[in-house]
């Protein structure tokens, strides 16, 4: 609970430095902070032309591949970027540290929030493109999903960052381990193509990545959990009204 009292406590100057580190990584360019949005733009569509247009490849049951990939591509750089720049936070903002009293809980919060401009972009522009494709999204589900992977950062940027600041090298090897993730984790495959496999399809299913990226995707192509659980709520409570009515009827 301590940790969280320290977040609410600074949550504005918490908000302010993620807004000025953002803002500080293209100060030296012409467009400024464009380039944040340009460059995973660009990197998420030259996978759709490669796939779709190239490849001719197309998702889960005839469904368009953009459609298919933009969601877990938007959910995996989300988490991509919040770990690998939380994970050197703290020795980046050493200086506050060092000649401030400063909360360092909040350190790896701050580069979370610089990060966090682009991965709300790129789930705007999933949802957009998913729209126009006719997949309209459960706006609940979407909700829960940004929920889930902001708690999963804060919790495993804890350690990351903590390990970083004493081992300096680990922040390389986190590197080459994400980049091992991305291929494990179904984002440009499907699980289905492991099937045949269960103990792969298991351990693969177990993982959080393959939670956060499966779940932003079926928000749009699977089963309408919140919707269909409002529905049998709604059924039963009519199956139950008809039955008292009946019931009511008999006695009189």
């Amino acid at each position: 609970m301590g940790f969280f009292k320290t977040i609410w406590k600074n949550k504005k100057i918490a908000w302010q430095l993620g807004k000025n580190d953002f803002k500080n990584r293209f100060a030296s360019t012409s467009l400024g902070s464009i380039w944040g949005f340009l460059q995973p733009f660009i990197f998420m569509m030259m996978y759709v032309v490669v796939f779709q247009f190239i490849f001719r490849q197309s998702g889960p049951e005839g469904a368009p591949y953009v459609v298919w990939f933009m969601p877990g591509m938007a959910m995996w750089m989300c988490i991509n970027d919040g770990i690998m720049g939380a994970s050197g936070a703290i020795r980046g903002y050493s200086y506050l540290v060092k000649k401030v009293v400063f909360p360092v809980d909040i350190i790896p919060i701050i580069s979370i929030i610089a990060n966090s401009f682009v991965a709300l972009f790129l789930f705007t522009i999933a949802i957009i493109v998913c729209m126009i494709f006719g997949f309209v999204p459960n706006i609940a589900m979407i909700l829960y999903m940004i929920f889930a992977v902001y708690c999963f950062l804060i919790a495993i940027t804890r350690f990351t960052s903590a390990v970083s600041t004493l081992v300096p090298d680990f922040s390389n090897l986190l590197g080459i381990i994400m980049q091992l993730f991305f291929w494990f984790t179904p984002i440009v495959w499907d699980l289905s193509m492991v099937a045949n496999h269960q103990t792969i399809l298991k351990i693969l299913q177990c993982m959080p990545f393959t939670y956060l990226v499966t779940g932003l995707r079926n928000c749009f192509m699977g089963e309408n959990i919140v919707t269909r659980i409002t529905w049998n709520i709604h059924y039963n409570i009519l199956d139950n009204y008809n039955y008292f009515i009946y019931m009511g009827k008999l006695y009189i």
